[in-house]
């Protein structure tokens, strides 16, 4: 369920923690899909026999793939009323802690880390862990900034 803060209210909303997003499995349809879409077709990624000799035992998704969930995971934890848009701002600090294995769940646990003033908008710094199901450390850890625009 996701935590609703009014536009209104976001600027005071830093250290909110937001929970955790429902699971996402990572297969490799996906996988290749995203490969075909960005170009980034390395074998580890694409080429289950290979990759199963490899330094994975299998075929991982794509750091980049994995980073790509944020917005529909995003969507689930936070939910801001009077907000016309939000725009991606840039990515801080994000770092791959573990590869995702084909057929891995993955999912977000975010807290709002800071939340400044810009012009007319709410720069939002998200503190982002995605989870790996059964794992101790995680897929990725990092902060990740959107431009939060309120209602004309």
């Amino acid at each position: 369920m996701a935590t609703v803060i009014e536009y209104a209210q976001l600027a005071d909303a830093a250290g909110t923690e937001l929970g955790a997003s429902s699971w996402v499995e990572l297969d490799q349809p996906r996988i290749d899909a995203f490969a075909e879409v960005t170009g980034d077709r390395q074998w580890i990624h694409t080429d289950p026999q290979r990759a199963a000799d490899g330094p994975f035992g299998g075929t991982i998704a794509h750091g980049w793939l994995v980073l790509s969930l944020l917005p529909g995971l995003v969507s689930e934890l936070l939910e801001v009323p009077g907000r016309r848009l939000s725009v991606n701002y840039g990515v801080d600090r994000v770092r791959f802690t573990a590869p995702v294995s084909v057929g891995s769940r993955v999912r977000l646990r975010a807290r709002i880390a800071e939340v400044t003033p810009r012009g007319d908008a709410l720069l939002v710094k998200l503190a982002i862990t995605i989870e790996l199901e059964g794992q101790e450390r995680p897929a990725a850890v990092g902060e990740v900034l959107s431009l939060a625009v309120g209602a004309a």
